[in-house]
């Protein structure tokens, strides 16, 4: 049986790439347009800067949490960070660890660790530090989500992923063999997020998924760009020997002359062809770097994606049956846009625009072209526009519900808060020079005010800060808020996924405990452009000062 799909999946490619000219002398215009993309949407000094100092600071948590002691953790980052597979918009993945040595960690002891986290960020969250504060238990990898109001950095903390650490390690390892597999992963999770198809949460695909699709194109292309994982794996799956392993497989590609323009449209079309295949059982494997069949637990799915690391685990899993058409829809659709392109009916300006969003914002738009006629005689997708009002619809609406940030409501009075100065931007006050104090922000949120007591259950309670005194309400990130009696919500959620908000403040407090010099992007710092050197702490970094005249 998996003989049989994969020659149907060949059969079906290969038909589709001796249609109607697909590769032709225009494929070296798509080049630079992908290219151009690629630089602008790729994160800047700052945004590395910003993510590590979060680490940082997480860290700094941890031990305030659990003391200075043998038994304090340690917060790694994992995911699209350790990959350098991010955005500026990306979240960051944290992974809080207790031991060195992989142990069997209790999934209850993994929420305990979150509620104590949730606990302090709550308490943070209530003096307007950070926002979005929310534990999601009910998922397959408990998480608490958390947004640092400084950066809009939206932050998922996980308790000893070992798995997703290990994951994002490997993958970080194979971008060195060939520089196209970083750059088309890349181009197609931001792809994936402006055509609003990169969100488990939602049931369509997670960024593992398409990293992996990608992978297992270019291990498909003849001559291959990539080896079998397997081959990676020989001697062992473990990060520290496959690096050592690495070096065989350098330049493994370097007879593959195909450019990045001809992987991306053979993509869309290798994963167009085999549309009517998937519910037969048609699944990627990237450790043997070829198509195979497989079920889950005698069951088919939408698409099946083996995760290399535990081959009985399917990373697509989420894609639901209602979201696989709309996965399907944009991939045919943005085909049709790229012939377009390439058969002169379009401009590169529109073509960019339509498949990655606007220059430096990735968000889900549909262009507007004088050739629309010329792109609707190529599809017959009748939702498309029903779906573009849609979307436009729920955009308001998410509008309608923000709440504005503390800081700005409407007052007369000057708020400020201790600890290095700085004003805000916006402000019209003089920028003060910094100040530090002798007493620190730890004993100053030590405090529970505000904070509800978590039940031991899977259920969260939806406004840890009491809004009749003036305090932030949670306002949370992912998941599905389910209203239940007694004022309490469940959140059910899976995956990564979700779409930052980037709201004014920081993670201001009022000084540490021991003297620190203020670093730029940590705890809502925000990095000063065009300097070299020493970094100016700004306003909601470090608890600055902030002076807010309205």
């Amino acid at each position: 049986m998996p003989l049989v799909l994969r020659k149907k999946a060949e059969k079906f490619e290969l038909k589709k790439l001796q249609g109607p000219t697909v590769i032709n002398e225009r494929v070296s215009d798509l080049e630079p347009i992908l290219q151009d993309a690629y630089d602008i949407r790729r994160p800047k000094q700052s945004d590395y800067e910003s993510r590590r100092d979060l680490v940082l600071v997480f860290n700094e948590i941890a031990k305030e949490i659990y003391g200075y002691s043998k038994v304090t953790p340690v917060v790694v980052e994992f995911g699209s960070f350790l990959m350098d597979l991010f955005s500026p918009t990306s979240d960051l993945d944290l992974s809080v660890n207790f031991s060195i040595n992989e142990v069997e960690f209790p999934r209850e002891k993994k929420i305990q660790t979150l509620r104590k986290f949730a606990k302090k960020l709550y308490a943070l969250q209530c003096k307007g530090h950070v926002s979005g504060v929310l534990p999601i238990t009910t998922a397959k990898v408990p998480i608490l989500k958390v947004v640092d109001r400084g950066t809009g950095v939206e932050c998922d903390i996980s308790v000893e992923n070992r798995d997703g650490i290990l994951k994002s390690q490997i993958i970080h390892l194979i971008s060195s063999i060939d520089e196209r597999f970083k750059k088309l992963s890349f181009l197609m999770k931001t792809w994936a997020k402006v055509q609003n198809i990169n969100s488990s949460k939602d049931k369509t695909l997670n960024s593992l998924s398409i990293i992996l699709l990608v992978a297992f194109h270019l291990q498909t292309r003849k001559p291959p760009i990539l080896p079998p994982f397997s081959a990676l794996f020989k001697d062992g799956a473990d990060t520290a020997t496959v690096k050592k392993s690495l070096p065989n497989f350098m330049n493994y590609g370097k007879s593959n002359k195909e450019s990045v323009a001809e992987l991306f449209v053979t993509l869309l079309i290798k994963l167009s062809s085999v549309e009517n295949l998937w519910p037969k059982g048609l699944c990627v494997s990237t450790y043997d770097g070829s198509w195979t069949s497989k079920t889950w637990n005698s069951k088919v799915a939408c698409i099946s994606v083996e995760d290399f690391s535990d081959r009985s685990q399917n990373v697509a899993r989420a894609v639901g049956q209602v979201q696989i058409k709309q996965i399907y829809e944009c991939i045919k659709l943005s085909t049709r846009y790229v012939l377009s392109f390439m058969d002169g009916q379009i401009g590169g300006v529109q073509l960019k625009e339509f498949l990655f969003g606007h220059d430096g914002i990735t968000t889900l738009r549909r262009i507007r072209t004088s050739n629309s006629h010329q792109i609707a005689s190529l599809r017959n997708i009748p939702s498309q526009s029903n779906k573009r009002k849609r979307n436009r619809n729920k955009e308001r609406q998410e509008g309608k519900k923000q709440v504005m940030p503390l800081d700005f409501l409407p007052t007369k009075r000057i708020a400020s808060t201790q600890g290095w100065a700085g004003t805000s931007a916006g402000s019209l006050g003089q920028v003060e020079q910094p100040m530090s104090f002798e007493f620190g922000w730890m004993n100053k949120t030590r405090t529970t005010e505000g904070w509800r007591e978590m039940p031991d259950d899977d259920t969260e309670y939806a406004m840890p800060c009491d809004p009749r005194n003036g305090q932030q309400p949670m306002d949370g990130w992912g998941g599905t808020q389910h209203s239940s009696t007694g004022g309490q919500r469940r959140v059910h959620a899976e995956g990564w996924g979700g779409t930052q908000e980037r709201v004014a403040g920081g993670w201001g407090a009022e000084g540490w405990v021991r003297t620190r010099e203020p670093v730029a992007g940590g705890w809502g710092g925000v990095h000063s452009e065009g300097q070299v050197g020493t970094r100016q702490p700004t306003a909601g970094g470090w608890g600055g000062r902030q002076n807010y005249f309205l």
